[in-house]
């Protein structure tokens, strides 16, 4: 079994070429996250990133941020800042225990952020017209992960009811499908 920052890892190396690619042109684009435009679901991530990053530490978070973050060289703070979520998961004891404010299971909460950064990495991917293939361990992890989560997660109003797969759908299809998500989503023509 692979350890949290393991498959953070490799969740980031498929995210960070995302973030890379989307232009300053399309950060008003809307997103498959219909809450979301483009510069708000990254407002969302770095979020995420920084308040996990925390909660591997076991400390307290605020998720009730709402700055704009995407300013300056933002493509790559987000390197360093998924960087440095990767560390704080390798630490010792990151993944035992109960983390801070959330008073989860700490692998639990890993893999929150794991099906955070492959999902709304693969919304930015789709909502700027770029390819993204996940990480096929992570998706390995994520699928009974996210799976389990699902129903606590509607009650949180965190995934949305679950989209109709056919029976062939891929697994990370599936992924997608639990979070209310429709893997066929494709940007707006303009």
């Amino acid at each position: 079994m692979k350890t949290i920052s393991e498959l953070l890892e490799g969740a980031t190396a498929q995210a960070v070429p995302v973030v890379r690619g989307i232009g300053d042109g399309q950060l008003a684009d809307g997103t498959p996250c219909s809450e979301y435009d483009v510069r708000a679901l990254l407002n969302h991530l770095f979020l995420v990133i920084d308040n996990f990053r925390v909660l591997a530490a076991k400390g307290s978070t605020d998720f009730s941020r709402t700055e704009d973050v995407v300013t300056g060289d933002w493509r790559g703070r987000f390197d360093d800042e998924t960087t440095q979520l990767v560390k704080a998961w390798a630490e010792p004891g990151a993944e035992e225990g109960t983390t801070g404010g959330m008073r989860m299971p700490a692998r639990t909460v890993g893999f929150m952020v794991l099906g955070d950064l492959t999902v709304h990495a693969w919304d930015l991917a789709r909502a700027t017209g770029q390819d993204f293939v996940p990480d096929p361990a992570v998706v390995t992890e994520l699928e009974p992960g996210l799976a389990a989560m699902a129903p606590q997660a509607r009650k949180m109003k965190v995934f949305g009811e679950p989209f109709p797969v056919p029976p062939e759908a891929t697994a990370f299809e599936r992924v997608l499908a639990v979070t209310g998500r429709d893997p066929g989503w494709t940007r707006p023509l303009r």
